[in-house]
């Protein structure tokens, strides 16, 4: 279930910095010893200058501090042909990791904690990767992890 690419949507989903639990999008980006998790958290709140515009891909702007990545609505990501209702937005600064015995402990049935939503393209997870991996802005800890270097 947590392999690269895999887009799962948690109801609720539990913050580990303690924010109240809510529905949630859970993107893995990359599995570590089948221990652990790289994930990032999809978000339809975009808080970019409006001057910025949206366009599908990567946005790097290191001197504005930006790095993310951009999923406009409605277009296929998955190779089942799901997509986005809304814009959706990665934020490469809120890379997380998560260990899997933690996550099966706490989302134990399908369609009532979790549900799997479909797995990202190859090429769509490429491009996440390489935004977050040649981004100055990611910490060199995930930068390295996904590289594989």
């Amino acid at each position: 279930m947590y392999t690269p690419g895999k887009l799962i949507y948690f109801n609720p989903f539990y913050f580990k910095n303690g924010d109240p639990e809510r529905r949630k999008y859970f993107l893995v980006l990359k599995l570590i010893d089948s221990k652990v998790v790289i994930a990032s958290l999809p978000s339809s709140k975009i808080y970019l200058p409006s001057t910025v515009p949206f366009n599908h891909g990567c946005l790097e702007m290191p001197d504005s501090g930006i790095n993310c990545y951009l999923f406009e609505a409605n277009k296929v990501i998955t190779k089942n042909g799901w997509s986005f209702d809304l814009n959706t937005i990665l934020y490469g600064t809120h890379l997380d990791d998560y260990e899997i015995s933690t996550l099966t402990q706490t989302y134990v049935i399908e369609g009532v904690d979790y549900e799997i939503v479909g797995e990202l393209t190859d090429a769509e997870l490429k491009k996440i990767i390489d935004c977050f991996t040649n981004s100055s802005l990611v910490k060199r800890k995930y930068r390295k992890l996904l590289s594989g270097k």
